[in-house]
């Protein structure tokens, strides 16, 4: 009885054997099955991948966005930087002797001739009176002038190739410029050192038949019956006009004509010529004889 007293003592109660036994086992499970970590770290991946393409994307789409003209975004150039702006009136024309006292070099803007230089993706190979080419301007047309002694070779053929056969658009040397380039819209101007510099395309994207910007959106660009010859145009004159001489009209507007007629004949007479052949420019079409009659305009 003694020793079946003492083995009955000696045992754990079933209750309490049975709580242990269950810990025991809710241990050994834990650690037999361990969090998925591996899964946890894909998925995160998977997500984080999925923003930054949606992010890219919509990055991508505001970028393209920003150059694209429309009542919300009227100036897109706002968005490049070195741009200059300035307001000036336009359909103020002169006379094909007279000269303007243009405040910037090469202008954006201001009095002009009354005879708009062809600008249909035309590349001039000398420089081209500044009077007319500033006409080109008021229609909506980009011009980019260069330093002829600063840009030649592959980075004048890489200018030449966003002009070429692209309406609205016009290029010609401009000597003495004070940077290797400059681009040129009414009232926006953006000079460059290099002709591999991305603002070039923006500025472009940006202005060209920009209707908000261009006093006259969708002017002419051809030369046909204008008495405008590509291929001899007026000559390129340096320096600034002597403000005593009659003929020299301030940036006021002072000695110009009011154009009050821009879709039939207006002032500006037809340019003189160079009295030396001039090879003829990229892009263009030589206009037939207009006879000596008065050229139309807008």
């Amino acid at each position: 009885m003694a020793s079946g007293t003492k083995s009955k003592g000696a045992s754990s109660p079933k209750g309490k054997s049975g709580s242990v036994n269950k810990a025991r086992r809710s241990v050994v499970g834990t650690a037999r099955k361990p969090k998925p970590w591996g899964m946890i770290m894909a998925v995160i991946a998977v997500v984080a991948l999925a923003g930054g393409v949606i992010g890219y994307a919509l990055v991508t789409v505001h970028n393209k966005e920003k150059w694209v003209v429309s009542a919300d975004n009227q100036d897109p150039s706002d968005n490049i930087e070195g741009v200059v702006r300035k307001k000036y009136e336009s359909a103020q024309h002169v006379e094909a002797t007279q000269r303007v006292a243009y405040d910037q070099s090469p202008p954006f803007g201001g009095p002009h001739d009354g005879i708009w230089a062809d600008c249909n993706g035309t590349v001039y190979p000398k420089a081209v009176r500044t009077e007319n080419m500033v006409h080109t301007l008021e229609h909506g047309a980009v011009w980019i002038a260069y330093n002829p002694d600063k840009v030649k070779g592959k980075a004048l053929g890489t200018l030449k190739a966003k002009v070429e056969g692209q309406p609205y658009m016009v290029m010609s040397p401009y000597p003495g410029l004070d940077k290797p380039i400059s681009l040129q819209s009414w009232g926006h101007q953006l000079k460059l050192t290099s002709a591999d510099d991305g603002r070039i395309d923006e500025f472009i994207k940006s202005l060209r038949e920009n209707q908000y910007q261009n006093p006259e959106p969708g002017g002419r660009c051809d030369s046909q019956d204008t008495g405008f010859d590509v291929t001899n145009p007026p000559p390129f004159v340096s320096g600034k006009p002597d403000p005593t001489d009659p003929n020299t009209v301030t940036m006021d507007g002072k000695g110009a004509k009011t154009a009050t007629d821009e879709s039939g004949a207006q002032s500006g007479s037809t340019p003189p010529a160079t009295g030396a052949e001039t090879p003829p420019a990229t892009g263009a079409e030589t206009p037939p004889a207009t006879g000596g009659s008065t050229p139309p305009s807008q």
